[in-house]
C-alpha cells in the first residue's frame, strides 16, 4: 500500500527534494536517481502499482533497500518521479506557431494525453493523489494553457475548458487501459474479445434487450476494429467539446 497518510498539502518531492550526495560514505556505485526512475517505471508498467514495493525496486537494481534512501525519502517520492518521468514522454506542440490550429494543436495533445494512460495504466491513480508539479507535468499543463487561450475564451472559462477536454481525455484513456489489461489477462486479441462478449451478452436474457435496442447504434458507429472504434468515439466525442469552446467563444 502507497505511503502517503500524513502528508502535508506541500509534500512533494519537487518541494523537499533531498540534496544530492556525491559517491562518498557507502553510495552504491552506479546508482543515481534517474536510473531509480526508470528502473521504477518499467516495474510499474510490468508489474502494477498494487505490487510496486521499495524492496522490489532494491532487488531489481541489486542493491539493498536502505540504499534507496540516499535518493529519496519514501515510497511516495518514487511514484511522483515515475510519475513526471512518464510525462516527459508527451510531444508538445509549440503553442506560439502563429501557423498552427488551436483545434488541431488540441487534438495532438489529447490524443497523447490518452495514450500515455492506455500506455502506462498505473498512471491515473497517481495523478491526482500528488500535486504533480514536476517539471514534465508542469510543462504540458502549460503548453494546454496557452493553445486553450490561443481559443479566444474569456480568461474565466480557460480552466473549465481545460477541464471539460481533460478531464474526458483522462476517464476514457482511464478505462480503456483497464479494457486493455482485461484483454491481455484472456489471452485473446482485443477483436476476439469483444466478438465473445457481445455473442454472450447478447443471448443472456438479462441483457439481450438492451443489446437490441442499441443495435441500431452499434451499427452506426463504424469501425472494423475495436481500435477503430475506440478511435472512432474519442474523436467525436473530442470533436463535440472543441465544439462547444468554438460555440462559447461565438457566444462572448
Amino acid at each position: 500500500m502507497v505511503k502517503s497518510a500524513g502528508r502535508s498539502a506541500r509534500a512533494s518531492v519537487w518541494l523537499e527534494e533531498k540534496a544530492r550526495r556525491g559517491s562518498r560514505g557507502g553510495q552504491p556505485s552506479g546508482l543515481d536517481r534517474e536510473r531509480i526512475t526508470t528502473v521504477s517505471v518499467r516495474l510499474l508498467d510490468a508489474e502494477g502499482l498494487a505490487k510496486f514495493s521499495m524492496r522490489r525496486l532494491a532487488a531489481e537494481l541489486n542493491v539493498t533497500a536502505m540504499s534507496l534512501y540516499w535518493y529519496v525519502d519514501t515510497k511516495d517520492d518514487l511514484l511522483e518521479l515515475a510519475l513526471d518521468a512518464a510525462f516527459g514522454e508527451l510531444r508538445l506542440p509549440d503553442p506560439d506557431a502563429e501557423a498552427e490550429d488551436w483545434r488541431e494543436q488540441l487534438r495532438g495533445l489529447a490524443a497523447e494525453y490518452r495514450a500515455l494512460l492506455v500506455r502506462h495504466p498505473w498512471l491515473s491513480p497517481l495523478a491526482g493523489r500528488y500535486l504533480n508539479i514536476g517539471p514534465n507535468s508542469l510543462a504540458f499543463s502549460r503548453v494546454v494553457q496557452r493553445v486553450i487561450r490561443r481559443a479566444g475564451l474569456p480568461a474565466h472559462g480557460v480552466t473549465g475548458a481545460i477541464s471539460a477536454v481533460f478531464q474526458f481525455v483522462y476517464g476514457y484513456g482511464t478505462i480503456e487501459a483497464h479494457f486493455s489489461a482485461r484483454i491481455a489477462d484472456t489471452g485473446l486479441s482485443a477483436d476476439e474479445y469483444h466478438e465473445q462478449a457481445m455473442a454472450m451478452v447478447a443471448e443472456a436474457p438479462q441483457t439481450a434487450e438492451a443489446v437490441e435496442e442499441a443495435k441500431d447504434l452499434l451499427a452506426a458507429r463504424g469501425g472494423d476494429t475495436v481500435a477503430e472504434m475506440l478511435d472512432r468515439d474519442f474523436t467525436f466525442a473530442l470533436d463535440l467539446l472543441i465544439a462547444g469552446i468554438e460555440a462559447m467563444v461565438s457566444r462572448g
